[in-house]
This record gives C-alpha cells, sequence and structure tokens, in this order.
C-alpha cells in the first residue's frame, strides 16, 4: 500500500450507514484510527438519525438528509472542540446511527398467574399475554440510559426489561382494578387502551416512544376454566328433570337399533318390558307402559300360596269364564241353573 492509500484509508470521507438487520436499534459507524475531515458527506436515510459523541458526551444530531460537516451544522462539537477559529483540520469523534423505525409484533405475557380478588370466583388467579410496537422517539436519553457506546444495540437487548415492565403494570391493573373475570375477557380493547397509557411513560424514560399495545387474552388456571364450562353447561341445561326425560327418550331409538331391539342391547326381553316401563313412567309421570297407568300389584302375604282359579267353558260360545259366573261373558248363555 501506498503512502497516499495509507493516508486515505485514515480518514473518512463518507459516513452513512445501510441497515442490513431486522432488529438492530443503534449501529456504531467504524471511526476506530480515522479521523473525520472538514467537508465531509454524512447521509442519513429516513427512519434514521446520527449523533455524534465526542469523548462520552452526546454532541450534536442529524435528522433524515445529506450534509457537508463544517462548524455551521454542528454547533455542540464546535463548542466542545474548541473550534473557535473554524474546522479547518481532521478530527476524532463517534458517530451513531438511531433506526426509528417501529419495530412490531413485539410479545409480552405473564410467566406465572397474578392472583386477584374477584367478585364471581372470590379468588382468581390470570394469566395474559399480547403484544406490543414502539420506536426510538429521543436518541439522546437512549443512548444515555440504554445502548451507551455498545457497537450494536439490538430489541433482544432491551426486550426483557420492557417486558417485566409491562408485566408489573399488568399485575397492578388486576390487582387494583377489582374488575371480575369476566369484565377482563368482554372488554379487551379497553384494558388494552388503559394499559398502553399506563405503560406510556415507562417506554418514554428509556428514550422510546409506546406505539402500540394490545392484550390478546387473559385465562384462568386450567381446572378453573373446566369448572367454568361446566357451570355454564347447567346453565344452558336449565330444567334438570326435563333434560333427563329427554336424555331418556333419545335413547330409545338408539337402542332400537341395536340386534335384538331394546333386549338385544343387553337388557333381556323381562328387562325390556321393565325399561319401556320406567321410560313411560319418566315421560307419563308415574305410568305404565306408553301412557297406560300402571296398576299398583298386591302383594302375596307371606305364607300363603297363590289361589289356583278354577274356570268353566261355556257350550254354546267355547269361551273360559270363572266358575263362579252364572253367564258367559261372551254370548250371555246360562252357566248354572242355580
Amino acid at each position: 500500500m501506498g503512502f497516499w492509500d495509507k493516508l486515505k484509508g485514515e480518514f473518512i470521507d463518507v459516513i452513512e450507514w445501510v441497515d442490513d438487520s431486522p432488529d438492530t436499534l443503534v449501529y456504531r459507524f467504524p471511526t476506530q484510527n480515522r479521523e473525520i475531515q472538514m467537508g465531509s458527506s454524512l447521509i442519513v436515510r429516513e427512519t434514521q438519525q446520527a449523533m455524534f459523541v465526542y469523548q462520552g458526551q452526546s454532541a450534536d444530531l442529524f435528522g433524515p438528509g445529506h450534509y457537508k460537516l463544517q462548524t455551521d451544522n454542528m454547533p455542540v462539537m464546535t463548542t466542545l472542540r474548541h473550534w473557535t477559529h473554524g474546522f479547518n483540520t481532521p478530527f476524532k469523534s463517534e458517530v451513531y446511527y438511531f433506526n426509528t423505525r417501529q419495530f412490531t409484533d413485539l410479545r409480552w405475557g405473564t410467566p406465572r398467574p397474578v392472583t386477584v380478588r374477584d367478585s364471581d370466583f372470590g379468588v382468581a388467579r390470570l394469566r395474559a399475554f399480547g403484544i406490543y410496537s414502539m420506536r426510538i422517539e429521543d436518541p439522546k436519553r437512549f443512548f444515555t440510559e440504554l445502548s451507551a457506546t455498545k457497537e450494536r444495540f439490538r430489541v433482544g437487548d432491551i426486550e426483557d426489561q420492557l417486558r417485566q415492565t409491562v408485566i408489573t403494570r399488568i399485575s397492578d391493573l388486576f390487582g387494583e382494578a377489582e374488575h371480575p373475570f369476566l369484565d377482563y375477557a368482554a372488554n379487551l380493547n379497553e384494558f388494552s387502551a388503559a394499559m398502553e397509557e399506563s405503560l406510556k411513560p415507562d417506554f418514554a424514560a428509556f428514550g422510546l416512544g409506546l406505539e402500540s399495545f394490545f392484550i390478546q387474552n387473559v385465562s384462568l388456571p386450567p381446572e378453573v376454566e373446566q369448572a367454568l364450562d361446566a357451570r355454564a353447561r347447567m346453565a344452558a341445561i336449565g330444567d334438570l328433570d326435563a333434560y333427563t326425560k329427554l336424555q331418556t327418550a333419545d335413547a330409545i331409538p338408539e337402542a332400537a337399533k341395536q340386534e335384538g331391539g331394546l333386549a338385544g342391547a343387553g337388557l333381556g326381553a323381562g328387562i325390556g318390558i321393565a325399561m319401556g316401563q320406567g321410560i313411560g313412567a319418566a315421560l307419563g309421570g308415574q305410568q305404565g307402559g306408553f301412557g297406560q297407568p300402571q296398576q299398583p300389584q298386591q302383594p302375596t302375604p307371606a305364607g300363603h300360596d297363590t289361589p289356583t282359579k278354577i274356570m268353566v267353558r261355556c257350550m254354546k260360545c267355547g269361551k273360559l269364564s270363572e266358575e263362579t259366573a252364572k253367564f258367559c261373558s261372551g254370548c250371555g248363555n246360562q252357566l248354572r241353573g242355580d
């Protein structure tokens, strides 16, 4: 390398940054062992701001544009460097680029449930998660509070801090608002807006602007959600007695489809008849069969056999009648002469 090539490499003619990453917030332009010349070009693209830092102190800040560096547009550096007679010689300074575009789809969530008082459940343990978006609004404050002299500062370097801030604020919201769980689930937009206003000062303290904040879900522990589902089912059922009768009636066609009908469903012929009588009782209010009154059976007294009935046949029509009958119930023919 010749003398002039070496000399040229030690001076900076153009300062610019072409962002090639999706998550870089701050980028330090490489100036180590190099000096910035008078009249050098500074290129700041849209969604960027560039800041000169001299001996750890933030100096001049430039928005989007193309600049020729001179004392007129570098008042802070002129004061720090005591350029009383103008900027005539190369100088050393760090240059930081700040990415001011909006960073979206940043996620947050409660790692552990937040215990709150609830008017419906007494005590509830709530979980929540959602997304937010932010951007750098005050580069000097962001540099002072967070990025400092780091060569490249990424979203991941601040994401945990912001997530913890969100969790703290939403825990306070749950604890102080005293709203029942069902109110949170039904009014996510309203609670998201309240959280956004609550968080903006926290983000501003870092030089950040909170562009949007959304609570996507508020949930209870699985076992409580199961109990809530059971409660909703019972409310939908309403009259449990009517529901039981309906379920019984619905079961009849399904049982009849089985091989052998009701008896073939594992009931047996006698049990099938008893089932039919039981269903009739459920549907008709203690009725035998389907709509027929159930006649109470008189128990046989203990120690006595069932009496045997003697029947006689009518000689005229052949119908059987009890021997005590004087006339045939079929044709009226006299059965006895007495």
